[in-house]
């Protein structure tokens, strides 16, 4: 440890603690001496490629941040295996289930979240798993060589990357969901049917409005019996119905929460030595789960620790792509018209498979719907954040970018 440098704990070592200690290493690399606390045994991965990992599209190795020897060379401790599951604000010291005890200046609480489990008996039976981390992927993996059938309950996002993965590794998949659509936080019910006509061609069984009663088996998951009294046979359960932050080791320190950690636009928390980013924050009444908003707020709080009194982190709108080889889904900002103002621009070729629609409100785009053809997604997501009025182009926008600026500039001519 150099005595002139400020000391710097990190706790979680998921994406959004990487990000961090990579900028602080790129921006200030000599201002902290830097502790890194993770409950996991591997150093930091990327979480969102999980899904490939479970295809069989991308190998384990590919999806590495940084190896140890990179934490090494920058000369940052880092302890994986190890979560931190005391803080003492007063002391400012964390206490590590191995006993370790850190000293810190600033601290950054970067624990992610937790997977949501239904009330449901059976959820410890062995053949039953999340899809949150590494450990659940090779859960997968190994059911897949000797199972013959699956079970995924939840159909958001990670319940049909879970349900995509397990079928391209040969499982018969079916998805359990309890909303009479999937991706139903996403998707309006068109996109959601053209969604659903797609999975169900691709081999995976889809049961929807329907209510998992309870996992059976004696030694191990047998089936999944539902509230109609169907049992459907499973050699492996994986439970895909959300995510929960994980504030628990805020709430000990008295560090204020609500749903997620409660911190301001330069991330930190009620007390001024702490801040926390990622899945666990809660910034202006929202919680962030992709990765664009985690890494940047990665960034404004690393910029925040350097010095940088003007990094501020933005609300932003969120957006959604499904990960499934040949299905192409985007979404962003509101899904339907909601205020009186509002109102919907829609185009459907449903013998191509292509829908699009876009929710206006007061003359600005608010929301965009994409299934089928994703290409001009960035355009229309950069629509809902700048806020300009889309007048002169609305007959042409649900037609993409290129027949947009084109009517616009046919307009501007005559």
């Amino acid at each position: 440890m150099t005595a002139d440098r400020e000391r710097l704990v990190v706790v979680g070592n998921g994406m959004a603690g990487a990000r961090l200690i990579e900028a602080l290493v790129a921006g200030a690399p000599h201002r902290f001496d830097i502790a890194v606390f993770g409950a996991d045994p591997r150093p930091a991965y990327n979480r969102i490629l999980l899904s490939a990992v479970l295809a069989g599209e991308t190998e384990l190795a590919d999806i590495a941040i940084q190896p140890h020897d990179w934490y090494a060379e920058h000369g940052i401790a880092l302890f994986t295996g190890d979560a931190v599951v005391a803080i003492d604000p007063v002391a400012r010291r964390v206490i590590s289930a191995a006993g370790r005890r850190r000293d810190y200046d600033r601290l950054v609480l970067a624990t992610g979240s937790r997977p949501l489990a239904p009330p449901i008996a059976g959820l410890g039976l062995p053949g039953v798993c999340a899809f949150r981390d590494l450990a659940d992927v090779e859960t997968m993996i190994a059911a897949a060589a000797t199972g013959a059938r699956a079970v995924v309950i939840g159909g958001g996002l990670l319940g049909l990357e879970a349900a995509w993965g397990l079928r391209r590794r040969g499982m018969a998949a079916t998805v359990v969901h309890l909303m009479p659509i999937v991706m139903e936080r996403q998707l309006d019910a068109v996109a959601a049917q053209l969604l659903q006509r797609d999975l169900a061609a691709r081999g995976i069984r889809l049961v929807t409005d329907a209510v998992t009663e309870e996992i059976c088996g004696d030694d191990r998951a047998r089936a999944v019996r539902l509230a109609t009294g169907e049992e459907i046979p499973a050699d492996l359960v994986v439970v895909a119905i959300g995510i929960r932050p994980e504030i628990g080791l805020a709430r000990q320190a008295g560090i204020e929460v609500n749903r997620g950690i409660l911190v301001g636009d330069d991330l930190c928390t009620s007390d001024a030595g702490i801040y926390a980013v990622g899945e666990c924050a809660e910034h202006r009444g929202r919680c962030y789960g992709l990765v664009p908003p985690l890494w940047d707020m990665a960034e404004t709080c690393a910029a925040r620790l350097a010095g940088d009194s003007t990094a501020r982190f933005l609300a932003q709108v969120p957006a959604t792509r499904l990960k499934i080889t040949g299905i192409e889904v985007f979404s962003a900002g509101a899904l339907m018209a909601e205020a009186q103002s509002d109102d919907e621009i829609t185009l459907h070729d449903e013998a191509a498979g292509t829908y699009r629609k876009l929710v206006v409100r007061d003359g600005r785009i608010v929301g965009a719907v994409l299934y089928g053809d994703i290409a001009d997604s960035p355009w229309y997501q950069g629509l809902i954040g700048d806020g300009d009025a889309i007048t002169t182009m609305r007959g042409a926008i649900a037609f993409g970018r290129a027949a947009a600026v084109e009517h616009d500039s046919d307009l501007l001519r005559a």
